[in-house]
C-alpha cells in the first residue's frame, strides 16, 4: 500500500489544494485514532488554516468524514491489489481463481491490521457502498472499490468453472462477511493478543473455508 503524503503546504491552498489539505491531516487523525479522533478543529489546525476554512469545501463534519473515509476504501482497495497481483500472474487458470479469492482476503486482513484507524474509519457508519454510485475516491488502480474487487476476484472463479454460477448471486456477502468477523475478532476482540503466526494461520484455515464453503 503506498504511504499517505504528508499535507500540502499552506503556501499552495491558494492553488486549490485546501480540500485535498484537509482530507489528508483527516486521513492522518484516524490512521491514530480512528472515527472519533476526527474532530474538525484539529483537522484545520493540522492543515494550517481557521476552521471556519474547512466550510469552503464542506459543508459540515459528516461530509469531511465521508471524505476521510473514502479515501480509507481507497488505501484499502490498493492493499487488496498489492495481493492480487500476484495471484494474477498465475498461468493456471483455476489455480488464479481461487488465489484471487484468497488475494482479497489477505489483503483485507492485513490491511486491518496494519491500518486499524483506517479500517475502522472505512466501515464506520455513513451511506451504504453497495448501494451508493461509484466514488472514485473509494477505488485503487482498476476503479473498483473492495466490494467490487471481491466481486472481480468471483467473477474469476466462474470463469475458470471452480464456483458453479448458480451458487455465484449473493456470494459475495458470504465471504465478506467471514473475512470482516475474523478481522474484527483481530482488531478488537479475543483474538487481538494472539501472535501473528496464529492470526495468519486461521487466516489461511478460514480463506479455504470460504472457498469450499462457497
Amino acid at each position: 500500500m503506498a504511504a499517505v503524503q504528508p499535507p500540502a503546504s499552506r503556501a499552495t491552498y491558494h492553488h486549490g489544494d485546501l480540500r485535498a489539505a484537509l482530507i489528508e491531516s483527516g486521513l492522518a487523525l484516524v490512521r491514530e485514532g480512528g472515527p472519533p479522533a476526527l474532530v474538525l478543529r484539529e483537522v484545520t489546525r493540522r492543515a494550517g488554516v481557521a476552521p471556519n476554512a474547512a466550510y469552503r469545501h464542506f459543508a459540515n463534519h459528516q461530509a469531511l468524514f465521508e471524505a476521510v473515509r473514502a479515501a480509507a476504501l481507497g488505501a484499502l482497495a490498493r492493499a487488496i491489489e498489492a495481493e492480487l497481483r500476484h495471484a494474477e500472474a498465475l498461468a493456471d487458470p483455476v489455480e488464479r481463481a481461487r488465489d484471487m479469492l484468497a488475494a482479497v482476503g489477505r489483503g483485507y486482513l492485513g490491511f486491518a491490521q496494519a491500518e486499524t484507524g483506517w479500517f475502522r474509519t472505512a466501515f464506520a457508519f455513513g451511506q451504504h457502498d453497495v448501494a451508493v454510485p461509484t466514488d472514485p475516491a473509494r477505488t485503487g488502480e482498476k476503479g473498483l472499490n473492495p466490494f467490487e474487487l471481491l466481486g472481480y476476484a468471483l467473477d474469476e472463479m466462474v470463469q475458470a468453472k471452480v464456483l458453479p454460477a448458480e451458487r455465484r448471486p449473493g456470494a459475495e456477502f458470504l465471504a465478506w462477511s467471514a473475512v470482516h468477523g475474523l478481522a474484527l475478532l483481530i482488531i478488537d476482540g479475543p483474538l487481538r493478543h494472539a501472535t501473528s503466526e496464529t492470526r495468519r494461520g486461521l487466516g489461511m484455515r478460514l480463506l479455504r473455508m470460504v472457498e469450499l464453503g462457497l
